[in-house]
């Protein structure tokens, strides 16, 4: 017997009516992207592991999806390799691509390649998959879409305020109701500072991102384990737990860094980055947590993350600032602000919370019956008007009895069916039937046209 065909675990097929949910959401943050005057780009779907590889941190490398060399990718190899098992130092010498982990280190290989032909500040959205070797669960997969804006060529902070009411936009279309958390990397640095740790600041952004996932003491024996000494664990404990209003949050730290000048840096730019943005109104909350980091060695300033509030799910979107990600490869200086939203997870909520507006899976406005080879010609006919007006229509492909045609329009959310038999080819006019209200009328074309557009 046959295998049963199956899927990679962390993968997903998608129905018609699961595509049309997610067309849903990749064209309302399109719409929103070009509305801040982003321009679309592609990247293919494998870089060199010479591009990826030391962009993420320890974890990020980790999780790379690596391509075997094609032909006889062993040829040549060292097997002692093999015989000791030394799998990183195989697979440097068997796999020269991978697969890309997300779309900024890509984008950032693109802004080198083709600089000469890009105008500066020069504002990108990209909307393509991305994999991860992560373990599969709930809201985390190995492949998913990322729908991400970038800003390079500027350091002004009038970008990320322009990027948080971009987020602020989309979450409105789509009418989920979010929580957007703001840090500072110069913040991160000017806390490794001060407790006395400033060598160890990758430790500790690693340790303390996940601190909504495993809790405060499991991050302690993380921090334990990296090296930390138990009197900077315990310096580091009030400063995690700064509370209170957004301004309050901000004095606070203000005075743990007062005698830090990076740390003070960092403050200076959330306060200018959240200020400016509640003054231009905001729809969603936000809030500042000192214990965001991303896990990401390449955020340099601003760190951006959102939360879905009416939903048990990871972050739905996150991003921040980067000053010299373009110059490991060759162009130094240039400096960058971007954010990434995470379309897969935004799908989960809004499937959760059952947000999608009416008509969302509509395959056609219309379906034309079927009852022989003259009625089908008339039907085509005013198909064809129709569609050059802008209406999306069909026709029933076989001749069969009307309670099966109307039922495949149910099935297919089609929400009218048009009817056009004998009688109504010697009037010239045809049937509208509204599948929801079950009400009918006789129409011309003219009147047809003006009743669905």
């Amino acid at each position: 017997m046959a295998q049963k065909p199956s899927i990679p675990k962390g993968t997903r097929d998608f129905t018609p009516d699961e595509m049309a949910k997610r067309n849903y959401i990749f064209d309302t943050i399109r719409t929103v992207f070009r509305l801040f005057g982003f321009r679309q780009i592609e990247t293919p779907a494998m870089e060199n592991l010479s591009t990826l590889m030391g962009k993420y941190g320890e974890e990020g490398d980790r999780l790379l999806f690596k391509i075997l060399n094609s032909g006889d990718y062993l040829n040549g190899v060292d097997r002692s390799l093999i015989d000791n098992n030394e799998t990183v130092r195989l697979a440097a010498k068997i796999c020269e691509k991978g697969l890309r982990y997300d779309l900024t280190v890509p984008f950032a290989r693109f802004v080198v390649q083709h600089r000469n032909d890009l105008q500066l500040p020069f504002k990108r959205f990209q909307i393509q998959p991305v994999w991860r070797a992560d373990r599969p669960q709930k809201g985390r997969y190995r492949e998913f879409y990322q729908c991400d804006a970038d800003v390079v060529g500027s350091e002004s902070l009038y970008n990320e305020v322009e990027l948080l009411q971009l987020i602020d936009e989309v979450f409105a279309r789509l009418g989920i109701r979010i929580a957007i958390k703001l840090n500072n990397r110069k913040v991160l640095a000017g806390i490794a500072e001060v407790i006395g740790e400033p060598d160890k600041l990758i430790d500790i952004t690693v340790a303390i991102d996940k601190i909504d996932k495993i809790g405060i003491d499991k991050v302690n024996e993380e921090l334990a384990d990296r090296g930390l000494s138990s009197e900077a664990i315990s310096s580091l404990q009030p400063i995690l737990a700064i509370n209170g209003t957004l301004e309050e949050r901000l004095n606070a730290l203000d005075r743990v860094l007062a005698g830090n000048e990076t740390g003070r840096k960092g403050v200076e730019e959330l306060r200018f980055v959240a200020s400016t943005t509640v003054s231009l109104g905001l729809r969603a909350e936000l809030d500042l947590d000192v214990s965001l980091a991303r896990g990401l060695n390449y955020y340099t300033g601003t760190i951006i993350e959102v939360k879905a509030l009416d939903v048990e799910i990871g972050s739905i979107t996150g991003g921040g600032r980067y000053d010299n990600l373009t110059g490991v490869f060759g162009m130094p200086g240039l400096s960058g602000v971007g954010i990434s939203f995470g379309a897969d997870r935004i799908y989960d909520v809004l499937n959760t919370l059952d947000l999608y507006p009416a008509g969302t899976r509509e395959a056609s406005k219309i379906i034309f019956t079927n009852f022989g080879e003259k009625e089908a010609d008339a039907s085509l006919k005013v198909i064809k008007r129709l569609r050059d007006a802008g209406i999306s229509a069909e026709l029933y492909p076989e001749s069969a009895k009307m309670k099966k045609q109307l039922g495949y329009a149910d099935s297919m959310h089609i929400p009218f069916v048009g009817i056009i038999g004998e009688s109504e080819i010697a009037q010239n006019m045809m049937t509208l039937k509204n599948l929801a209200t079950g009400e009918q009328q006789s129409l011309t074309i003219e009147g047809l046209i003006s009743a669905l557009s």
